[in-house]
C-alpha cells in the first residue's frame, strides 16, 4: 500500500518523468540517381504566348543535381506507431500558378488543410485534380478568380494539371501524419523528432516511382538512411 510518504516521494520523480523529452531522434539522408542526369527538355509553349511565353519552359518532373541528387523525392515513413497527425497549418498552404506552371511543383500539406490556389497569370487555368482517396474537382480559375481554396480531407497523392495548358502538372501529397520530408535541389532530407524504434520508409517520386527500405531510429541523435534509384 502506498501511503501519503511514499507518494511525496515519488511525486517529484512523475513530474520530471513527464517533463522529460520524448525519446526521439531523427532521419536524415540523401537521395541519389545512379544513371547519368538528364538534360532538361524544353517544353513548347502552344497557348498565351504572352504570359506563359515570358520564360523559357523547361521539363521539371526529373531533376538531378551534379553531384546525382534527386529533387522533390517524397521521404515518409510508412509505419509510424504513435498515432500523431501533422497539424494544420495556421495559413493555408499555396500553390501559385506563376508563369503558367504551378510552384512548387510538388508539396506536402497535411490531412484536413485546406489549399489556397493562387492564379498569378491573369488569365483562364483549370484547376484538375486526379486524387486516389479525394473527391476529385475540375474548376475553371478565370483572371478575375485570384484565389480558390480547397480542402484536401485524406491521406492521397494527388495529380493536379491545368485543362487549358497542357505541360501544367503538379502533386499535392496529404499528410497523415507528422513524419514526412522533401528533397532538396541536391536530394538532401530530414524527418525530425520521430520515436525511437524500427520502420518501413519510403521514398516515392513522380518519374522515378516508389521503393522501400528499412530503418532503426535511435533514442537520440540521427540515422542516416541514404537511398540511390536505379538507372532507367
Amino acid at each position: 500500500m502506498i501511503n501519503k510518504r511514499s507518494l511525496a516521494v515519488l511525486s517529484p520523480v512523475l513530474v520530471a518523468l513527464a517533463l522529460a523529452p520524448a525519446m526521439a531522434g531523427e532521419i536524415v539522408g540523401k537521395v541519389k540517381y545512379a544513371g547519368n542526369a538528364p538534360v532538361p527538355k524544353q517544353i513548347p509553349i502552344t497557348k498565351d504566348q504572352a504570359v506563359c511565353g515570358k520564360a523559357p519552359h523547361l521539363e521539371d518532373s526529373f531533376l538531378v543535381a551534379a553531384d546525382k541528387g534527386v529533387k522533390n523525392v517524397v521521404v515518409s515513413i510508412s509505419d509510424p506507431k504513435d498515432g500523431k497527425k501533422m497539424p494544420v497549418a495556421a495559413s493555408n498552404p499555396k500553390i501559385d500558378q506563376n508563369g503558367c506552371r504551378f510552384v512548387p511543383r510538388v508539396q506536402i500539406v497535411p490531412a484536413g488543410q485546406s489549399v489556397d490556389i493562387i492564379n498569378d497569370d491573369g488569365i483562364l487555368h483549370n484547376i484538375h485534380t486526379w486524387p486516389k482517396n479525394n473527391v476529385p474537382f475540375n474548376k475553371a480559375q478565370p483572371k478575375f478568380k485570384k484565389v480558390m481554396t480547397e480542402l484536401f480531407e485524406k491521406p492521397d497523392v494527388i495529380k493536379i494539371s491545368c485543362d487549358v495548358h497542357s505541360w501544367m502538372q503538379g502533386w499535392v501529397i496529404v499528410a497523415g501524419h507528422p513524419y514526412f520530408a522533401l528533397s532538396d535541389d541536391k536530394g538532401n532530407f530530414k524527418i525530425a523528432d520521430v520515436p525511437a524504434g524500427t520502420y518501413g520508409l519510403e521514398y516515392w517520386h513522380e518519374t522515378l516511382g516508389k521503393q522501400t527500405k528499412q530503418v532503426t531510429v535511435p533514442a537520440t541523435g540521427s540515422v542516416t538512411a541514404d537511398f540511390e534509384y536505379a538507372a532507367k
